[in-house]
């Protein structure tokens, strides 16, 4: 069997496989080939001369970046195997969005898994993630400090619901991130039984209209522009759900409507300084990464041989393998942005 350092290795591009030729998630664009793990930004580049990737995640792309976002795109199932110069690649479940994948590289024996961004918990949009076996685990760790331990998500809804019912006279004005997260909140709030209209921001128009494509309904949604300025225009915004970039919650254009409540869905919501400081009235802990908890019973549950940590508390997740007896090491990688609205 071969080291982990000879097929797969941190380098400033990001994570390098000597014997296929390709990167994982390359943080900048322009590399001869790279495998892609979800549609974030942060993740997925324009530029590169071959991309592999879920149907999704090509598809998340060609809608963001335009369709020469590659030269060249290869889509790969969920479990199916593609053999790039003597590596085998398989794309298995991750949970984080709509097409988002665990990266399996085996090679002479060896099998490591690169998680991506992920999650365990139900997310009505994606598929859930899948536990494989491993020699090597590389895990993200954005959540990975113990005071991060995410509430349900139903609960998290319920709160919203709520203050609708609580404030009629409001418009209510949802800061979310604008590809995953917006069209979790849409359909969690459907699951949880509001079937009003919800309005949506221009920014996210493209993307839940993708998302409807691939087959996740989101039920009747419009556009939330104001035609013009008067009181009786913005009226109708009152005890209704608007869902917006997170930068745009403190702009003019969310001053237009009726005495917003300004709400924000993220993980960061855990941080309560965090959301007073943001001028945040009604804060969702609504996270699309791993909490604590999910973090080490995933790498209890894999149980591998060896723990890579990649971005985000990359230490501290690290240090709790070791005190376990687990061999780990952080790489230290660096841009993985830790999105704000994730």
């Amino acid at each position: 069997m071969i080291r982990p350092e000879d097929l797969l290795r941190p380098t400033p591009q990001g994570l390098y496989c000597p014997p296929g030729d390709f990167y994982i998630d390359p943080v900048r664009g322009g590399v001869d080939r790279a495998v892609v793990t979800h549609g974030h930004s942060d993740h997925a580049r324009a530029g590169h001369g071959a991309v592999l990737a879920t149907p999704e995640t090509i598809e998340a792309m060609a809608t963001r970046y335009g369709q020469e976002f590659t030269r060249a795109r290869q889509a790969a199932r969920y479990g199916e195997t593609t053999r790039i110069n003597d590596v085998d690649i398989r794309l298995i479940p991750a949970g984080h969005v709509i097409g988002s994948a665990q990266v399996e590289v085996k090679h002479k024996g060896l099998t490591m898994i690169c998680t991506g961004d992920y999650k365990r918990r139900r997310d009505p949009t994606c598929a859930p993630f899948e536990v494989a076996p491993c020699h090597v685990f590389i895990s993200e760790a954005t959540f990975a400090l113990p005071v991060f331990r995410h509430p349900e998500s139903s609960g998290e809804v319920g709160k919203l619901l709520a203050s609708i019912r609580a404030f009629p006279e409001r418009a209510h004005l949802v800061g979310a991130y604008a590809f995953g997260k917006a069209q979790r909140v849409i359909r969690e709030l459907r699951d949880a039984g509001y079937n009003e209209t919800i309005y949506i921001h221009g920014a996210m128009k493209q993307l839940c209209e993708m998302y409807e494509r691939l087959g996740v309904d989101l039920g009747p949604l419009e556009s939330a522009t104001l035609e013009k300025k008067q009181k009786s225009e913005s009226q109708k915004f009152a005890g209704k759900i608007i869902l917006c970039p997170p930068s745009a919650t403190g702009t003019p254009w969310a001053e237009r409507f009726p005495d917003p409540v300004i709400s924000f869905a993220s993980g960061w919501m855990n941080i309560r300084q965090r959301a007073k400081a943001g001028g945040i009235e009604l804060p969702l802990i609504l996270s699309d990464h791993a909490d604590w908890d999910e973090l080490t019973t995933t790498v209890r549950e894999v149980n591998p041989e060896e723990l890579w940590v990649t971005h985000g508390r990359d230490d501290a997740l690290a240090r709790w393998a070791e005190l376990e007896g687990r061999k780990a090491r952080p790489l230290h990688l660096v841009g993985y942005e830790d999105e704000a609205g994730e």
